[in-house]
């Protein structure tokens, strides 16, 4: 089995984003709401949520629960 470069450097890279304690989906899902209406608010985002804000840069799943919550945030404003 061969993995091509730019999966390699996508590894590399997710690797050095990681924390030696990484929130989980579940603790990340449960603050979303909070994060996205603070992040909709141009507010900063408070050291209680910088874990939302670190597992989105790492999570796929999570950051598309995100962009659908704001979407649909968005639209009821």
């Amino acid at each position: 089995m061969s993995i091509s470069p730019d999966k390699i450097k996508a590894l590399i890279q997710a690797l050095a984003l990681t924390r030696q304690e990484e929130g989980t989906c579940s603790e990340c899902l449960r603050d979303l709401a909070t994060f996205a209406e603070n992040e909709l608010q141009g507010k900063s985002v408070p050291e209680t949520l910088q874990m939302v804000k670190h597992h989105l840069t790492l999570c796929g799943e999570c950051n598309e629960e995100y962009e659908a919550l704001l979407r649909a945030l968005e639209e009821n404003e």
